[in-house]
């Protein structure tokens, strides 16, 4: 991806998820399912996040590390309620994507929706395709260094 273009992406992605703390690896990554897109001169990425409110999502970037951690709380449980199957994760939640240099992560916008956090990132400026003309020179004339 252009997040990275090869897959090493995947690998950076699972050892963030296998360093953090909290939950497993895969139950955390079961808890913040991702998809990225490209989208002409921007990245979309989308992240799923049933349950969680949006005030507790908090999204920095560092060193072109973009780091998602959201909280969804415990269901409420009473002594009488007897617990047959527990399979939705709850906690906070930590997903770290490794952003490409071609990626301008100063204008990140992020929405959230019935559950969903939608990121656009647009392609830096130095990275966009752009035409370089050709000038003709005289065939006399030497280029010079």
């Amino acid at each position: 991806m252009a997040l990275v273009r090869s897959d090493p992406f995947r690998d950076v992605d699972r050892l963030f998820q296998q360093v953090a703390g909290g939950l497993s690896a895969g139950a955390r990554a079961l808890a913040m399912p991702m998809d990225a897109h490209r989208q002409g001169d921007s990245f979309l990425i989308q992240l799923d996040l049933p349950g969680v409110a949006a005030d507790t999502i908090d999204l920095t970037v560092e060193d072109n590390v973009l780091t998602v951690k959201a909280e969804r709380p415990a269901p409420p449980r009473t002594e009488e309620m007897e617990t047959i199957v527990s399979e939705r994760p709850f906690g906070t939640f930590t997903r770290q994507v490794l952003l490409g240099n071609n990626l301008d992560t100063e204008h990140i916008e992020a929405h959230y929706r019935s559950g969903v956090l939608s990121l656009m990132i647009p392609v830096a400026a130095h990275a966009k395709p752009r035409r370089i003309p050709v000038n003709e020179q005289a065939d006399h004339q030497v280029l010079s260094a």
